[in-house]
């Protein structure tokens, strides 16, 4: 409350002789108070509108989500009976005489005395325990078949699995059964019983519930836009690998930070500050000052009269004047650049500062065209990067967008950033394991990494001027994540034994947070190469190469490390060695990953590359997983995933994809990480674990530059269309990739180097040496110049 007083005009002996003269002088103009008060009031009845109005929404969500956890839980109970009927059926029937009878004529015989009476049984089959009808059967016999039997022989009991049956789902039981040999008896069902329970479920509106299985929902009721948000609220049915899941939409969120009751509370509290204010204190204002008179001002036109046309400044006309429309000019660049999964050139060649702004505003153009308007950019420690970066926000910028800029960083760092500042869009400006020459960029919009056809489309609005070029220009913010990418990874994962590890990053730009995230984490690391150094002075930042390893292998010799760690030149790919001097292939990783992220999703789909041994789709199907091959190239890899909703993926370059507990993207940090917990839980040194994987004799991958302007792709569709690999079974996925029962090889077309990559793997050294001789006389018939190393 204000406080009023009068204070009258004394005269030279300070008695005021000379007041009656003067009018009483206001330290508080009444007036001016009664003026300004009505905005204190609008702006008091403003917040309170807000705290009443949040407030009672969040009342209302925290009643939405009482009634949804409450919902969730009855299904989820229903669903867990409904599953416990159908063990108890399945273990009377498994324990009648009739079942035990027929057990001794068979399998097929067992299979009928199991149907027989069941009703809506739609399969009913009694297996070996090897299993090896179904593997031998696969794709066909089912992938969710065999995990089903697999889990019901490892546990011992009943296992209970949805399972896809050509379009439809349905409930599968397998349960294992001692004769005279262990057996296993299988049998599907309709899904109805389960669906109903998800379907009938009474939701409060605007939510979603889902019955899912690893990474599949297997039935969805209500708002399915808030599927990826539902884990948070998942609750498992005992017994089985199925979870009931639920979300709702955000709670509402209320004025510094209140409860929804709370935020009722001040809004009243304010509504009566404002109508105390309005109705008591207002008119004793006026009371005091006499009434407001409000003036009316002069208007703008009598403040600033019109100027004649001829006084007017030449940037006020032209502003005025309409502009003659702009002449499209084709534009012209290198076409080549735009590769398979990502942009790549030659700086000063076909790669600069103004193609750069070119790639930015084509970028910003599509962006904008899906309602998309802020983006991260990040670059790798090359040379050319600071310049490639400046002109590629300035393209984003013209075409509107805004732009956060988080500096040197990785690679991973740029695609966790889409996530972490919610942008979903983001640029790495980086040459990857190329030459220090080489500078590129590896682009996400709205969530997907580019690849094929939209990279092209990059390249089309360039050269047919289709850029977008707003009315006005979008921010620049500039902002430092690696604290935050440091403590997301090791806020999930410690290790409890020091594992004594080297990291070398090849002087690429992992070098700083790589080491970091590792010690965090609770590893000894000592760093190798790495220091940031755009010319890479050691050695080439690519780990695919052997040849890169050597100085790394040293260095775990001489310190007597448990493992040494290499990162690529933008942190995305991982290398690694053991103390003997074994590299151990990225093929062979993928399987003790796979295995591990099957231990909590069984029946995950696991993609692999057209580079890894056919041993890894074996290992996979051991430990329960469903395997796919796919293209090489890490956006290829990415759509696949999103596609086939797989948890884990990996290339034989060395990229690996953890969709469980992590974001799907290539990390070679993260990678390293979930590396070292495996390695931690084992219990035994990683050399150990390392020689337990299944193993046989493989190359490296081996590159190959083709004599004079012989196109690759080229290359390899004229082999696939002439050559004969006697015995062997052609894949045409990516290149040519031939399988025999000892042993497979693969011929394709780089799609960042214009170089052929090559890899052979077989069980003995005869049987590599013949499929290398059989490669080696089909790719000379097109080719005698070529120089191959075998």
């Amino acid at each position: 409350m204000a406080v009023f007083g009068l204070g009258g005009k004394g005269g030279k002996d300070g008695k005021g002789e000379h007041a009656e003269h003067e009018s009483p002088k206001l330290a508080f103009d009444p007036l001016q108070a009664a003026r300004t008060l009505p905005w204190l009031v609008l702006l008091l009845g403003v917040l309170a509108l807000w705290c009443l109005a949040a407030g009672g929404l969040r009342l209302r969500d925290d009643s939405r989500l009482h009634s949804l956890q409450t919902a969730r839980d009855d299904a989820a109970l229903a669903i867990r009976r409904k599953l416990d009927e159908q063990r108890r059926t399945m273990d009377t029937r498994l324990a009648s005489s009739g079942f035990k009878a027929a057990l001794t004529e068979g399998g097929p015989q067992a299979a009928a005395a199991l149907r027989k009476g069941w009703t809506g049984l739609m399969r009913a089959e009694v297996w070996p325990a090897d299993l090896d009808a179904l593997y031998e059967g696969l794709p066909r016999s089912g992938y969710g078949t065999l995990a089903a039997a697999e889990a019901a022989l490892s546990s011992g009991k009943t296992s209970v699995r949805v399972v896809q049956a050509g379009a439809a789902r349905r409930l599968a039981l397998a349960a294992p059964v001692r004769s005279t040999t262990l057996m296993v008896a299988y049998v599907e069902m309709p899904l109805d019983a389960l669906s109903n329970i998800v379907e009938t479920t009474k939701l409060p509106g605007g939510v979603y519930v889902a019955l899912r299985q690893g990474g599949q929902s297997v039935v969805e009721s209500g708002d399915t836009s808030l599927s990826n948000s539902a884990e948070a609220l998942s609750v498992r049915i005992p017994d089985s690998e199925l979870r009931l899941v639920a979300a709702a939409p955000d709670e509402t969120g209320v004025p510094f930070g209140l409860g929804g009751l709370a935020g009722v509370i001040l809004g009243l509290v304010l509504a009566g500050i404002a109508a105390a204010l309005w109705l008591v204190l207002r008119p004793r204002l006026l009371a005091m000052g006499g009434q407001v008179e409000f003036e009316a001002g002069p208007t703008l036109a009598e403040l600033e009269p019109a100027k004649p046309v001829e006084e007017r400044t030449l940037h006020e006309r032209v502003k005025e004047e309409p502009k003659p429309a702009k002449e499209k000019v084709p534009v012209v660049i290198d076409h080549r650049i735009f590769r398979a999964y990502d942009i790549r050139g030659v700086i000063g060649h076909s790669l600069d500062a103004g193609v750069a702004e070119l790639i930015g505003q084509a970028i910003g153009s599509s962006m904008a065209e899906q309602g998309l308007d802020s983006i991260v950019v990040g670059r790798d420690g090359r040379l050319s990067g600071p310049d490639l970066v400046q002109g590629l926000i300035a393209g984003l910028r013209k075409a509107g967008r805004n732009v956060i800029d988080i500096g040197m960083v990785p690679t991973p760092v740029v695609y966790f950033g889409c996530f972490h500042l919610r942008t979903g869009c983001g640029v790495a400006v980086t040459g990857s394991h190329n030459p220090p020459d080489y500078n590129g960029f590896k682009i996400v919009v709205g969530g997907e990494t580019l690849s094929g056809p939209a990279i092209k489309d990059l390249h089309a609005r360039i050269a047919e001027d289709r850029l977008l070029e707003a009315e006005a220009q979008g921010t620049l913010d500039e902002r430092d994540i690696s604290q935050d990418y440091l403590q997301r990874i090791s806020g999930d994962i410690q290790i409890g034994e020091r594992l004594k590890v080297v990291v070398d990053a090849g002087n690429g730009v992992a070098g700083d947070i790589g080491p970091q995230v590792l010690a965090a984490i609770g590893a000894d690391v000592t760093p190798l190469f790495c220091d940031i150094d755009g010319e890479f002075p050691n050695h080439h930042p690519d780990p695919s190469e052997p040849r890169n390893l050597d100085a790394l292998i040293q260095m775990v010799q001489r310190l007597d490390a448990d493992l040494g760690i290499a990162f690529d030149g933008d942190g995305d790919r991982l290398g690694v060695v053991t103390k003997s001097g074994t590299i151990i292939y990225p093929d062979r990783l993928l399987m003790l990953f796979a295995a591990d992220v099957l231990e909590r999703n069984p029946g995950a789909v696991i993609v692999y590359d057209v580079k890894c041994t056919a041993r890894l789709s074996t290992q996979i199907l051991r430990h329960g997983g469903s395997p796919m091959m796919w293209k090489t190239g890490h956006s290829l890899i990415k759509a696949k995933m999103r596609e086939a909703d797989a948890a884990l993926a990996g290339e034989m370059s060395g990229h690996f994809f953890f969709a469980e507990r992590w974001y799907g993207f290539d990390d070679g940090i993260y990678a390293a990480a979930r590396l070292l917990e495996i390695l931690d839980g084992q219990g035994q040194p990683p050399e150990d674990v390392f020689a337990a994987l299944p193993d046989g004799v493989s190359t490296p991958e081996i590159k190959v530059e083709l004599p004079g302007e012989t196109d690759p792709h080229e290359f390899v569709d004229r082999l696939r269309l002439s050559a004969t690999f006697e015995g062997g079974r052609l894949t045409s996925l990516d290149g040519v990739r031939v399988d025999w029962p000892d042993g497979w090889g693969l011929v394709r077309a780089s799609n960042t180097t214009p170089v052929l990559v090559m890899r052979f793997d077989a069980d003995s050294n005869d049987a590599l040496a013949r499929i290398q001789r059989l490669f080696s006389t089909n790719m000379l018939a097109l080719e005698p110049e070529l120089q191959l190393p075998f």
